[in-house]
């Protein structure tokens, strides 16, 4: 894939395919975190799979799809959080393009930079329409705890966002670099074949 592939806005056959099943494992990632009550999200992993067959522009579809979808049907509050999955998908077809998918210990430096781009979208949404709380256990009883001890309010609402985040983005960056490292060398081959042709049309 060439630089100016990267960011292409023509999509191939093999990307518009793409998209819908990555939207997909989103979804369930997502239900099964609620349906266990775990204290993460797991609803990028289809985004950033597909960030990594398919780049940054293809991630970023991902994950705005991803919330339009969830907004209608599962969650209003999601439409607001759409901004947060475009910077993850595109964080991460930017890092996989870089080559940040070598090895797990990449992957989970790779989850480590998501969490952080993740929190620095999300902490002034938080703020903005929740008083800088997330909604997770977990962070919410620190961000009460920082409130309490007269911490300031941008500070212990990032601190609320990265505690989940930073678990929440390298499990599911390690979950996407184990199913991209699964799928045959002919699936990854064909995304960029794909590509290159749509590029020269």
């Amino acid at each position: 894939m060439s630089k100016t592939n990267m960011w292409s806005f023509k999509l191939s056959t093999a990307s518009i395919v793409l998209i819908p099943a990555a939207v997909g494992i989103n979804y369930i990632g997502k239900l099964f975190a609620g349906v266990l009550k775990l204290p993460l999200w797991l609803d990028s992993i289809g985004t950033i799979l597909a960030a990594m067959l398919a780049g940054p522009i293809v991630g970023a579809l991902c994950g705005l799809i991803n919330n339009i979808i969830y907004g209608l049907t599962l969650d209003p509050v999601s439409f607001v959080y759409a901004l947060t999955s475009v910077g993850i998908g595109i964080a991460a077809g930017v890092m996989a393009y870089k080559g940040w998918i070598r090895n797990i210990g990449m992957a989970v430096l790779m989850g480590l930079v998501i969490s952080l781009v993740a929190a620095v979208i999300s902490t002034p949404i938080n703020i903005i329409y929740w008083g800088g709380q997330t909604g997770n256990v977990w962070g919410d009883a620190l961000f009460a705890t920082l409130i309490a001890n007269d911490f300031p309010l941008w500070l212990a609402s990032s601190l609320d966002e990265l505690v989940v985040d930073i678990p929440d983005k390298i499990a599911v960056v390690v979950i996407s670099f184990l199913l991209y490292k699964g799928l045959p060398n002919s699936l990854d081959q064909l995304f960029k074949n794909e590509k290159n042709r749509v590029e020269q049309l």
